[in-house]
């Protein structure tokens, strides 16, 4: 159960580390007010460069991904309340998040960003860009909370579980607490 809960936070905190590296992209588009051209401009050069990189640091990503939507699915299997509750729920986050990059943000990147059209430093910003910058933004947003959920949960999991452990060994033996020998007992 241990390793099955490592692998699940490893995976997941490695994923939310590679979607905050769109922070410097991200940040310009949703948390700066007004969203001006040349904070679009920094978003879209960012975006085309992903669009540039090896296929094998994107085959890496799914293979990691897919191990961790794996891992707990895994768990599930014990049919334990804490697992259903938990790990359902898990589920149900690393799913959304999963579905969310598979089915905007790998779109958008690759139809919208794939070329750019030439411009100079203060040009304005097409305007038929503008929504899919900002879509893209948002999307990782939202796998991002979703794979902080899945953090909590097993999080949650774990202090659950431990708080179970305490419960059982604070609880004396049934024999020890009426007061009688067992036949262990009797034999010393």
């Amino acid at each position: 159960m241990a390793i099955r809960a490592a692998i699940t936070v490893c995976v997941t905190s490695t994923l939310l580390g590679l979607l905050f590296t769109h922070w410097t992209a991200d940040s310009l588009t949703l948390w700066r007010t007004p969203v001006t051209d040349a904070h679009l401009w920094v978003a879209a050069r960012y975006y085309h460069v992903l669009t540039k990189g090896a296929p094998a640091v994107g085959y890496v990503v799914a293979a990691a991904a897919a191990l961790g939507a794996a891992t707990i699915l895994w768990s599930l299997r014990d049919g334990e309340a804490g697992n259903l509750m938990f790990d359902g729920g898990s589920i149900f986050l690393y799913g959304t998040a999963a579905a969310v990059y598979v089915q905007t943000v790998l779109p958008s990147i690759f139809t919208h960003f794939g070329t750019l059209p030439p411009h100079a430093a203060d040009a304005k910003f097409p305007p038929d860009l503008r929504a899919p910058t900002l879509t893209l933004a948002s999307s990782h947003l939202v796998c991002s909370v979703a794979l902080t959920g899945v953090l909590a949960l097993q999080t949650g999991r774990w202090w659950a579980e431990r708080a179970e452990d305490d419960d059982a060994r604070a609880e004396p033996a049934p024999a020890a607490a009426a007061g009688t020998t067992t036949a262990d007992d009797s034999e010393s």
